[in-house]
């Protein structure tokens, strides 16, 4: 067994890696750029070595950097992760002709995969199914037009170095074939180097799901069931899932056999992922295969109680897989939801800056290898830690284990509810939305639920609450602990002390100048406790802009918490059921408000006493101020390129500026026709959110 190792990565996949090799008693190295000397893997590595600038290609990409790393520090084997150079063939090759290990497949498998155009010969010679299309590289607009009206719509333009989402696009007519061409092969060539481009049937309603299959240098191949990976946006997976709810017990069966098959053609030695797409009459479709850790790994860990890195260090290392395939368990239900750092409310944008709060739900599984019931967070982040705009938006994997699928639903929707992250935004909200779509719950889902239930966005309206006087009766039950803790401070004015009521008002901001009120009663309160009996009525109309039908009585709540006042999240009961919830006092726009948050619904709520609320009612609305001349940068990023110049007329829809972001490039666009006035940032500046850039007439 090797005595140390050196992890070619960063983020959570580097500490996932660093913790099963001190579990198995291996000494690791980090590597880091200048924008990570501070991350969280560095810190729980045994030693680190600086690489380079923070741009990627200027440190976790350069391999001689890497390689040197290795040799200074005596490590005996290299660990890729995921991401980065993984899947590089010229990598893990000079690995190898450098006398070190790599901790992965040889290079003559990740050579045979990693190209797709020839992956798909190689699996179609291997008995695999795969789908129709064109496989040999495309070298025009017109041609791709024309071999796509020989498939039939919807096609798949697909890059063929691609991955992670890039380098491809969906056409349904030739207009789309004609553009998605130019932009795939764009794409492709900025991406990856590679600008070869290949095109293939698109199977409508379609299911992404891969299976798990693991090698030996003995050339034992097996399979580890299958993962879910049909809940989607722009290709980017968001909620993983294991088992699949989808396939039948013989399809499961056939696909695992055939990714086994795959892998014994290209002699695969490690851990790899092999990818198909299913049709909605449970047909498959061979799609690619991953030669390296998925980021959605944990999942399968947990219903087979295996660690998938220990078991590519042993392999690596020589020894045989320890498990025939009839001996591979399969016990209750994992879900994956990856926390990231986009703000869902606004198109998904990247969110970067600094970890204000970053309080993970208490887990009860250990990071891998474990099978017990439980919640379980793979993260590569601290509280105060820098979320830079160089890399991936991934923040954290939360990952529940349950009995079954409902169960493993109710325990994410309340780890979801007990994750708090602050100073910056994270897609939370949004999969506690998934979660609680009857869809999703049922399982009537395929790759375009996001596209089909979300296609105009995300919005606060489209996170259900199944009771959201719950969240008003929780900023009341807060309201009164904070008046109890007032009243006993010593040394008040004589006269002017304060007094415990029981009738107040909540008034909950609902935006754009809307308030609805809420009488409060608490009719009983035991402090010891933490005790309240809160009843929420509801009055009709809106203080502004206009009237609205009010829905009359109120409900009581019976809420207990231990939970002190400056918590963050707040664990009690209500009614006698358990609850996980957030609560901060004071916003940017109300600083006496009590911002709730619960099951991804966030409400702002005001608790006053009745005359205070009657005067509230006089405050003048701020309307905030018209930008409806300007060109805001929706994000934080740098600012790449800018299409336009002072005086020039501008059509909807034409391109006007470029933002660069945690790898990706955002397009921002003229909504309707304009005239540039003046252009008021420069290419190659840092961009802050809603920094002007653009100024029209």
């Amino acid at each position: 067994m090797f005595k140390k190792i050196l992890i070619a990565n960063r983020g959570e996949i580097a500490c996932r890696v660093i913790k099963t090799a001190k579990k198995m008693g291996i000494a690791t190295v980090a590597v880091y750029s200048e924008a990570d000397k501070d991350a969280r893997h560095v810190e729980l590595a045994d030693e680190a070595v600086l690489l380079g600038p923070a741009p990627s290609r200027e440190s976790y990409l350069v391999a001689d950097k890497i390689l040197a790393a290795a040799k200074q520090t005596g490590a005996e084997a290299i660990h890729p992760g995921y991401g980065f150079l993984s899947e590089n063939e010229d990598f893990a090759r000079r690995v190898e002709e450098e006398g070190l290990v790599f901790i992965g497949p040889k290079h003559h498998s990740i050579a045979a995969m990693g190209d797709k155009i020839a992956s798909k010969k190689l699996a179609s010679e291997a008995r695999v199914n795969t789908i129709p299309g064109h496989n040999q590289p495309i070298e025009s607009p017109e041609e791709a037009v024309a071999i796509a009206n020989r498939i039939g719509y919807p096609v798949m333009i697909k890059a063929s170095a691609g991955g992670g989402g890039k380098g491809l696009r969906v056409a349904f007519n030739d207009k789309d074939c004609h553009d998605g061409f130019t932009s795939c092969r764009n794409e492709a060539r900025a991406s990856f180097g590679d600008d070869r481009v290949f095109m293939e049937k698109f199977v409508e309603s379609p299911r992404h799901i891969e299976i798990q299959v693991l090698g030996d240098a003995q050339g034992n191949v097996v399979y580890l069931w299958e993962r879910e990976c049909s809940i989607q946006r722009r290709h980017q997976k968001v909620i993983e899932e294991a088992p699949s709810l989808f396939i039948s017990d013989d399809t499961r069966r056939a696909m695992g056999e055939q990714a086994v098959a795959l892998a014994r053609a290209v002699r695969y030695q490690s851990a790899g992922t092999v990818e198909f797409v299913v049709g909605k009459d449970q047909s498959f479709y061979f799609l690619e295969m991953n030669t390296r850790l998925q980021v959605e790994h944990p999942v399968t860990e947990c219903i087979t109680g295996l660690d998938l890195v220990e078991l590519m260090i042993r392999v690596a290392a020589g020894e045989p897989l320890p498990f025939k395939q009839d001996e591979i368990r399969r016990e209750g239900w994992a879900i994956e939801c990856r926390i990231n750092a986009e703000d869902p409310f606004r198109n998904f944008l990247p969110s970067t800056g600094r970890l204000v709060k970053y309080q993970p739900p208490e887990t009860s599984m250990e990071a891998a290898g474990d099978a017990r019931l439980g919640v379980r967070v793979d993260t590569g982040v601290v509280e105060g830690g820098e979320i830079p705009m160089f890399y991936d938006s991934m923040i954290a994997k939360l990952i529940v284990h349950g009995r079954d699928r409902d169960d493993a639903i109710a325990k994410m929707r309340e780890a979801l509810n007990g994750f708090v992250i602050r100073g910056i935004s994270s897609n939370i909200p949004f999969q506690s939305a998934l979660l609680a779509h009857p869809d999703f719950r049922s399982g009537n889902f395929n790759t375009g639920f996001i596209a089909q239930h979300y296609g105009g966005g995300f919005h606060a309206e489209d996170v259900p609450h199944d009771d959201p006087d719950f969240l008003v009766a929780l900023a009341g039950f807060i309201r009164r602990k904070a008046r109890e803790r007032e009243a006993g401070i010593t040394g008040q004015l004589p006269g002017h002390e304060v007094r415990i009521e029981h009738d107040y008002v909540a008034v909950v901001n609902e935006g754009q100048g809307r308030f609805s009120r809420h009488p409060l009663n608490i009719t009983e309160y035991v402090g010891g406790l933490g005790e309240a009996l809160i009843q929420v009525g509801v009055v009709g109309g809106h203080e502004a802009p206009g009237p609205r039908e009010g829905r009359g009585g109120g409900r009581s709540y019976r809420i207990v918490s231990l939970s002190r006042l400056n918590d963050t999240r707040i664990v009690g009961t209500v009614n006698g059921r358990p609850f996980v919830a957030q609560a901060e006092r004071g916003t940017p726009r109300a600083p006496l408000a009590y911002r709730i948050q619960h099951n991804g619904r966030a409400i702002e709520v005001t608790v006053l006493s009745p005359r205070a609320a009657e005067l509230h009612r006089l405050m003048p609305y701020k309307a905030p101020p018209d930008t409806s001349k300007l060109l805001l940068s929706p994000m934080p990023g740098l600012l790449v390129h800018v299409a336009v110049q002072p005086g020039q007329l501008v059509q909807a829809g034409e391109r006007l500026a470029v933002i660069e972001a945690m790898k990706m490039e955002n397009i921002l666009t003229a909504s309707q026709d304009v005239k540039v006035a003046e252009v008021l940032a420069k290419v190659g500046e840092s961009l802050a959110v809603d920094q002007p850039i653009v100024r029209f007439e």
